[in-house]
Formats: structure tokens, sequence, C-alpha cells
């Protein structure tokens, strides 16, 4: 089975997306029936899924797609040139790691496309007006082209039925692969760190990650003298539309010195921090997912976040510390995260719905039905050949 994943993204460092695919990727490369994985990344991701992946397997081939950044290349790349490249890879399957437009007639294979949230309906100030109308458009248009949509939790799966319920035929769900580091080591990514405590959170500067909030109960707890003055906060995530508001917060709120961003840090520097922090804080207003609640279960972290859905799924209910949004939610937070820091860390739950077998597992069976239907069908879709493919690089 020859499964193509199309990673191919504006983002010049990892995010929770690109982690998928990668995450994909690594899974698929457990099973003997998968004779190739080749993954699309455009050249500023290249190198990042290279060290992501870190697996040594002639199988894994990451083609770097000579392509522009800006939104309307990508999009046409995707519509109009990813068939032809799907064909001369002569792939089995193309895996979309996340919607995009897509001529799906066009193929020659199955289509699959990871959805991983409905942000355009449930929280469009993360786009803007007017741009979460395309987002709405594209979101559609693909969900309609492909044969199947692997949605990432069911609190996903279920609001897509809500939205539009005849996509339910081809949907289904099938988990992030999250599975615990195996290295003990790791690297600190704070250099002027001195073992001052500090809480962790792992959020994009997204209007659904809720930040604004997250900075106002460290400031409140640092207020009250509930934790140690020199405690830091610690926030990973790519800028984003919320960027502004948080440097004005932190300038107007003189917290400086005490609040750390960072982005782009390699894995085993999140594990550092995973596994170093006081604990983590996660008060999202709505996700798709929630893979940094799931890292930190499985780095043991004591885990303070909001009561949603997403949160709820992963099934570690014992482990975490749950929350209420609301108006009164920034002295709940902050009232739970002193419970918290009075609890011992927790061994790491198992999450086996989460391993890589079980994904693997899921997606291969998925494949098989999309080529078993495929097999029975006559219809045969014209190619154009004009995509030439040599050594790892696709132009």
């Amino acid at each position: 089975m020859n499964i193509v994943i199309v990673a191919v993204s504006s983002a010049a460092h990892l995010s929770g997306v690109s982690r998928h695919a990668a995450n994909v990727a690594r899974c698929l490369l457990t099973r003997s029936e998968v004779t190739a994985v080749h993954l699309l990344t455009a050249p500023w991701q290249h190198e990042p899924f290279h060290e992501a992946i870190s697996r040594s397997d002639t199988r894994l081939l990451v083609h770097s797609v000579p392509i522009g950044s800006g939104t309307l290349t990508r999009n046409l790349w995707h519509y109009t040139d990813l068939p032809a490249i799907a064909a001369q890879l002569e792939a089995d399957v193309v895996h979309l790691s996340y919607p995009m437009p897509l001529r799906g007639g066009a193929f020659h294979c199955p289509t699959v496309v990871t959805l991983h949230d409905l942000y355009p309906y449930d929280i469009p100030e993360n786009f803007g007006f007017p741009k979460v109308l395309y987002n709405r458009l594209a979101l559609w248009q693909c969900l309609q082209a492909v044969d199947a949509i692997a949605c990432v939790s069911d609190s996903t799966l279920q609001r897509l039925g809500k939205l539009n319920k005849p996509l339910l035929a081809k949907a289904l769900r099938v988990y992030n692969s999250v599975e615990p580091s195996t290295s003990r080591l790791g690297r600190n990514p704070l250099p002027q760190w001195r073992g001052e405590p500090f809480f962790l959170c792992v959020a994009q500067h997204r209007r659904n990650k809720n930040l604004v909030l997250t900075l106002n109960i460290f400031q409140r707890l640092l207020r009250n003298g509930t934790i140690s003055s020199a405690a830091m906060l610690v926030i990973v995530g790519m800028t984003g539309p919320e960027t502004r508001q948080i440097h004005r917060f932190i300038r107007t709120a003189g917290l400086s010195g005490k609040i750390v961003l960072l982005s782009g840090i390699h894995d085993a520097e999140m594990q550092w921090l995973y596994r170093n922090c006081e604990l983590l804080l996660a008060p999202s207003i709505v996700e798709g997912f929630g893979l940094p609640v799931a890292e930190a279960l499985l780095a043991g972290c004591r885990i303070v976040c909001s009561d949603i859905p997403a949160f709820r799924e992963l099934g570690a209910h014992a482990a975490c510390h749950y929350v209420s949004l609301g108006p009164a939610a920034e002295e709940a937070f902050a009232e739970t995260v002193c419970i918290a820091l009075r609890e011992p860390r927790r061994a790491p739950p198992a999450l086996r719905q989460l391993s890589a077998p079980v994904i693997a597992e899921e997606y291969i069976r998925l494949y098989r039905g999309l080529l078993f239907a495929r097999a029975t069908c006559s219809h045969s879709h014209p190619i154009s050949r004009h995509t030439v493919i040599q050594k790892g690089r696709i132009s």
C-alpha cells in the first residue's frame, strides 16, 4: 500500500496539524503492508518534518514542493497540481492532513482528509471577517470532494453531524496518535532558568486558546501570593491574531520578566517543559482534540483545563482538574490551580486509544475499505502527467 500524505502549509515550525501529519506517517510505517509513505511538504517544512519523524526507514520519502507561502498559491497547488503528483507517485491513497480545496474527480485513487475542528463556525474570531467566509467555503468544498473524513475526536465528529448530517455517511473518528516520549533526557529551552517554578501553556496565539484568561489567572496567583513570586509562565505556540493583545497585556501588567513566549521548539525541549513545569494550564474555549493535554497526561503533568468535550474525551478524568468557563472562570481557575499544586504528580495513564498500533490499524482499515470500494467501481479518471519528481523534490 503506497500512501501519500499531504502536509504542505505556511507554518515555518511544526504546528499541531503538521505534527499530526508526522505522526500518521510514523504510525503507517509500523505496518508491513505499507510499501511507501510519501510525505509532501513545503521547502521550509522539509527539515522539521525529518526531525519530527526521526525514523530511519527506506519506505519514507519526504518530498519538498517548490511553492510560495501565499494562501492563494497553496490553494491552487492543492487543487490543480496535487492530482498529477499523486498519479506519478502511483499513490493508492492520498491523505490530506487538513482541509484544503480539492478537485476530487481528478484523482485516480481514494482521498482522505483529517478534520481537526470546525473553528470557522465555532470560533470565527480565529480568522476575522471576511477571511472566515473563505475558510468556511474551503472547508465544505474539501469535505464534499474527498472520499472519507477522519475526525480526530468524537466531539469533532458530532459537531460535523450537527452542521452537515449527510457528511456523516463518509466520516469516522480516528484519534491523533500520541505516545509517551521514549527519551529520558531533554533540552532546557529556557536559557535564563535557574530552577524557578514555572507554569506551562501550549497554545497558538488564537482566540480559542483563551490566552488572555491564562495571563489573568497567572497575574491573580502572583498578586494573591498563592504561588512563588519567582514563578514564571511559559507559553509555547506560534504567533497569531492574539499576539498583539498578549504583548500589550504583558507590558501593561508589568510582567515582562515573568512571561516567556516560545515557538518552534524541538520535541526534546517540549518534553523537558512537560516534565519540569508545576502544571499545565489549558483554559481553551473550544478544541478539536487537545494535543497538549494528551501529551501532558503522558508526561505525568498536573493539569488544570477547561471543562470542554474534547478534554473530557481523553479519558483520564482523574488526572485532570476541570474548570467551567463563565463569568467567574478566572477565580475558579486560580483556586483550582492551588488545589492541584498540593497534589503529587501522577503516574501517566496508558491512553492506549491514542497509541500508534491502534491508530495505524484504524487507518489501514479505512484505506482498505476505500480501495475495495474503488475496485468495485468501473469509473476511471484521466490524469495529466505534467509533474516531474526527482530525488525527494517535486517540481
